[in-house]
């Protein structure tokens, strides 16, 4: 069953929000594997709504240590299935969630995907969606951290990004 989650609460009355990128590193959203599962991913994307005020980077990339967060709820991270069950992806401040105030010090990382964002104002470059193959698909491991990052080093930009995934044995 594949499920989507956001960086930001699941919009009721208002559009899906952006949230700010900073101006240094910071972890925009952030999916935490449970003990017993894995995921593989589908697809990934974010949309700027202006474009950095200096080139930065994006990235997607398991780590082993968390950052901390604002909590996901189950209803944050949505089955696309109608009739499907919840994720199992572990919920909190130093698991799933969105929107870093802490990065945390990394020691461990496997890069998926990274994305360099320009300056200068062009509609390709403030939205980018990837999807692997069905033999591409990288699969984070369990009790692994995946992290969308932005670096956006002196101007920040507000930013949605979203991860497409399947839990896996």
């Amino acid at each position: 069953m594949p499920y989507i989650v956001w960086n930001g609460p699941a919009p009721t009355t208002a559009a899906q929000q952006s949230v700010t990128t900073g101006t240094s590193i910071k972890t925009m959203l952030q999916l935490a594997t449970p003990s017993t599962r894995q995921i593989q991913l589908l697809e990934w994307g974010f949309s700027l709504d202006d474009p950095p005020g200096a080139d930065g980077v994006i990235e997607l990339l398991q780590t082993d240590v968390a950052a901390t967060v604002t909590a996901h709820v189950n209803a944050g991270v949505q089955n696309l299935d109608p009739n499907g069950t919840n994720s199992l992806l572990t919920l909190g401040t130093s698991a799933t969630g969105y929107t870093a105030t802490a990065e945390g010090t990394t020691t461990a990382a496997r890069v998926f995907d990274s994305v360099s964002l320009s300056s200068v104002s062009q509609e390709s470059g403030l939205q980018y969606v990837r999807q692997w193959m069905p033999d591409a698909r990288p699969i984070v491991a369990v009790s692994r951290f995946l992290r969308v990052r932005a670096t956006t080093p002196t101007t920040a930009a507000d930013m949605r990004c979203w991860i497409v995934f399947q839990e896996v044995g």
